[in-house]
Parts: structure tokens; sequence; C-alpha cells
């Protein structure tokens, strides 16, 4: 295996080097490297926690926790060597352990997490969590945490028994492991890394992809915990016409503004990770999202009322479309937040 670098007089192959040989380490470096910019390992991920080990006598810990957008729980275990060592059963073990953790669970994991990376940011977990789980795919039953658990192994290779393994295990219902090989090289005075999904192939592991997609609509049509509930805005005692989750929160907010409440009071109570803003009243709908862009980091579109901006006081407000199960405190708290507006809401029936 090389990596052959083009030059005037043809091709020049660079051997692949070793992790210890840069200095580079497995978890100030590697596991660090990998944690601020997971999509390197070619997944969309949450990182939840970090030498995460949030269970009774635990005395090993999960390089790091993560969860997928179909809201399966992933365990990522990291080896700068070149077989593997016994990743595969360690993970196994860690896999196991946390198969029982419910959606609060991880909330409180990903709380954890974010005050030690983020001390001096005021986030609100559940609503980053929500947010992750239910991007753009405009479900209303509200986000879940499925009992199947992924794991992930990235090392800079993989020794045959680790391989052979792992095939076998994944031909098991419910069993997702994955093979990341991260290879370092240098060229000149650069380090590179060479990252490639060894198990299953990419073009596999897309068709499984697609399978648990549907998997996850069946078992969110088996749930018991489905809520559809739709609410009424009540306006000086009169109830509007009844809406889902995040028009229901969306109307709330454009009765508030109409009624004089400023848009920087209603933040206060929703917070920027709910409802944010950007200087200038923009109207073009393509700089608007530019100007989100620029200002915070992962502005992903498809989650915000983006064809609904709110301009108010010389700058333009985005509400967050993703509520679930925060819906009813959301209404409750902006209604008794402002009493002077006299909105209030209730459940539709049926």
């Amino acid at each position: 295996m090389a990596l052959y670098e083009i030059t005037e007089t043809g091709l020049e192959p660079h051997s692949p080097a070793a992790f210890a040989d840069l200095g580079l380490y497995e978890r100030a470096d590697l596991q660090r490297l990998l944690r601020d910019d997971i999509a390197v390992l070619g997944e969309d991920l949450l990182i939840v926690g970090e030498e995460f080990g949030e269970w009774e006598d635990a005395r090993r810990r999960i390089d790091l926790l993560a969860v997928d957008r179909d809201g399966r729980l992933v365990v990522i275990e990291l080896k700068r060597g070149e077989d593997g060592g016994h990743m595969d059963l360690q993970a196994l073990r860690y896999a196991a352990m946390v198969a029982s953790m419910s959606f609060e669970d991880v909330v409180s994991a990903l709380a954890s997490y974010l005050a030690r990376r983020r001390p001096e940011a005021e986030v609100d977990a559940r609503a980053e969590l929500v947010a992750f789980l239910e991007g753009g795919q405009g479900e209303e039953g509200g986000p879940i945490i499925l009992d199947e658990v992924r794991i992930l192994l990235a090392a800079a290779d993989f020794g045959r028994e680790l391989t052979t393994a792992v095939l076998w295990l994944n031909r098991f219902e419910g069993m997702d492991i994955r093979c990341v090989r991260v290879v370092p090289y240098r060229l000149h005075e650069a380090v590179m890394l060479d990252v490639q999904q060894v198990v299953p192939l990419p073009e596999a592991g897309d068709y499984q992809v697609r399978l648990r997609r549907k998997e996850r609509q069946r078992e969110r049509a088996r749930s018991d915990n489905r809520d559809f509930t739709r609410y009424h805005v009540v306006v000086d005692g009169q109830a509007l016409p009844d809406e889902n989750k995040r028009n229901a929160v969306r109307l709330m907010v454009t009765q508030l503004l109409e009624r004089g409440v400023a848009a920087a009071q209603i933040a206060e109570i929703l917070s920027e990770v709910r409802f944010r803003s950007v200087e200038g009243e923009v109207e073009n709908t393509e700089e608007l999202v530019e100007a989100f862009g620029n200002a915070y980091e992962r502005f992903d579109r498809r989650r915000w009322f983006v064809d609904h901006a709110f301009r108010r006081e010389g700058r333009t407000w985005l509400l967050r479309k993703q509520w679930g199960t925060n819906t009813e405190p959301t209404l409750e708290a902006l209604a008794n937040a402002f009493p002077e507006a006299r909105l209030t809401f209730q459940p539709a029936e049926g």
C-alpha cells in the first residue's frame, strides 16, 4: 500500500508511516482530531460522550459515544496500531452496556459532554439532540433512541482475525459493525491521513443504511410513544385553526410579534439554539441562508423556517422547526412570559 505523488519525473511512492513514529498519540491526537471532525469517518453523527463510562462499576471507557440520524447509539473505538488488537470484543462489551440507554439518558450524557467541551456557552442538550434526530425528516412522532447499537472501529489497519469476526457478526440481525482504516503518511513537511471504510465495502454499507431507514419507519409505526398532538393557539379567547407541533410554535411566535413583543425578548425564552438572528432585515432567501451560514457554525437550512423569517428591530430572525416533546413546554413558557399579549394554547381534540 502506497500513496503516489505526481512529480515532473513521474510517480513518487510514499509508504505509510506509523502514528508512533510521527509522535501522534491515540487519545491526545487521533481521538481529539476525529472527535472534532467525526464526518471524516464517513458518518453523519452527533458525539454525545467522550471517555464515556456512565454505568455501574465501569472500569473502562468508550473512546467516543455518538448517535446517528436514525436514533442508534454508535460506539466508536480507536487504535493507532496496525492490527486492531481485540477492539472488536471490547466494543461489543461497551455496546451491551449502553444498549439500555433511554432518550433521557442520552440527553444527560450530551449535557455533560457539552459542559466539558463548551463550558463558557449556554447550551440546551435536549434541543440539540432533538434537532439532530429530527433534522429535516418532518416526522411528528418525536425522536426516539433505538435499542440497537452500532459499532465503528478505526485503526491504522485490521488483522484478518478481526475482519473475519466482524464480517461474521454482521450476518446477524441488528448487528452493524464497521471498520475504517486510518493510515498516516508523511509527505515532505505535511502529515496526511488516508481514511477508508474497509468493512463492509461502502456500497454494501449504503444498502444497509436504506434497510435501517425502512426498519426505523416500521419501529416508529409500532411505537406506543408516538405523539401526533396538534395545538390551537388561542388569541383573546378565540382558538385559531389547529396546527402540528412545529407550526404551532411558529404561530405563537408570530402572534407575539404582531402584538408588540420584541423578538429579543422571545429569544431570551427560547435561547439561541431555537431562535436566532443576524444583523439587517434580509429579504432574499439565498442571502438570508448565506448570512446565517456565516454567523452560525454548521447552519442547516432544513432545520429552520427559512421561508418564514421574522424581520424586526433591524435584524432577521429564524425559528427552529424541530420541537418534539418540547412543544407544549415551549408554548406554555411563551404564554406565561408575556401575559399582556393575551395568548394561550390548547391541544386539539382527537
